[in-house]
């Protein structure tokens, strides 16, 4: 029990503290610069879409305006089995440079996203999401970076929203700003582990079709990418904005189907569990213990209270009630947040906790849906 307690603490304290510290330290001692320049190859933002009648003309036109040549920008964009306007508002946009495929069978994220990818004629592939907007300048700063021939590809910076100061909303910002910081800290070391999903670039030229029902593509084509020995950089300048979800369910969901892809990810991409790979440590620390982090609470919370009862009237027995104390109190603190997660709460040290453990609850679920072989070709928006 001893050996349990003592090898769940370090690895949590690891996940969540030791790699994030330690890989920025090393990103200070060894900081890889990007041979950025001021380029303009023809540029094809491609985008995916399933029932976005709410969001479509709106994206559109954001892209439209980009401050990039409007000869070398076009927009693809794939309506996948939209049941919705979505197909017609696209259709009759009225902007230049985009081209519209619907079709009614739905398919799945990862089909549409090839089929974009076919018919783009860019040298240089943008990805982007129906809900989001760019900054005007968010291309040309992806762009600037792949004037390196050593990088494959570009994250750009996905900047949240809060919603109404609700729990969810400020608990979820916080934990995205953490999440950031570690992914600009892994780029500055050598490459970050995946893309942001709302805005990344890539050489077409590196570009490999998804497999069927793959979830994540901003990790998936990413690491293929760095597979192939470049390296995947971030660009802070290359700005999206979005909101934050509004409920906990919503982001719930959201994580569910985040962390199920990163099972599909180890099935698909074997490459990546190899100890030769350069970006096996990262990926190790940054995905797999993420995975493993709410079976190793478990084990936490079941040791320590064994150990307490056990070593009633031994001397260490103070020390391990301690423990044990602490965690009780951070669940208690944990349904504190729940009961709260629908107002307004100015309790950001709650809400952190909370959207914490529910992102590691998700963890679990996506483990249950990966074993079953449950699926959701698209993340939903509504």
């Amino acid at each position: 029990m001893r050996f349990l307690f003592w090898f769940s603490t370090i690895a949590i304290l690891y996940t969540y503290v030791g790699y994030p510290a330690g890989i920025w330290l090393l990103a200070r001692l060894r900081r890889l610069k990007t041979a950025r320049a001021p380029i303009t190859p023809s540029v094809s933002v491609v985008l995916a879409c399933h029932n976005e009648e709410a969001n479509i003309a709106a994206r559109l036109r954001n892209l439209a305006e980009s401050d990039y040549p409007a000869g070398l920008l076009e927009i693809v964009l794939v309506s996948d089995g939209s049941t919705d306007r979505t197909l017609e508002l696209a259709n009759n946009c009225g902007l230049e440079h985009v081209r519209v495929v619907g079709y009614a069978r739905l398919m799945g994220k990862a089909a549409a996203l090839n089929i974009g990818v076919k018919i783009a004629r860019g040298d240089v592939i943008v990805f982007a999401d129906a809900r989001q907007r760019f900054e005007p300048r968010a291309i040309r700063e992806l762009v600037a970076n792949l004037a390196d021939p050593s990088v494959g590809a570009v994250s750009g910076q996905l900047q949240l929203s809060g919603d109404g100061g609700s729990a969810i909303g400020e608990g979820a910002g916080r934990y995205w700003r953490y999440e950031t910081w570690i992914r600009r800290s892994e780029a500055d070391f050598d490459s970050c582990i995946g893309a942001v999903g709302a805005i990344y670039a890539i050489r077409r030229e590196l570009w490999q079709p998804l497999p069927t029902g793959a979830i994540l593509d901003d990790v998936y084509t990413p690491m293929q990418i760095a597979l192939s020995g470049y390296r995947v950089v971030y660009e802070e300048k290359a700005r999206a904005y979005d909101h934050v979800s509004a409920t906990a369910g919503r982001e719930f969901s959201r994580k569910v189907r985040t962390l199920l892809g990163n099972y599909q990810l180890c099935q698909s991409m074997p490459g990546l569990l190899s100890p030769s790979h350069r970006l096996f440590v990262q990926f190790f620390s940054h995905k797999l213990l993420r995975l493993a982090a709410p079976l190793l609470m478990l084990v936490l919370l079941a040791s320590n209270a064994v150990i307490a009862a056990a070593s009633i009237g031994a001397a260490e027995n103070l020390f391990y009630v301690t423990v044990l104390i602490a965690q009780i109190g951070f669940y208690l603190v944990v349904a504190i947040g729940w009961a709260l997660s629908g107002r307004n709460s100015r309790l950001p040290l709650v809400n952190i906790a909370y959207v914490f453990s529910l992102m590691n609850a998700a963890a679990i679920v996506g483990l249950l849906y990966f074993i079953v072989g449950k699926r959701d070709v698209w993340a939903r928006s509504e």
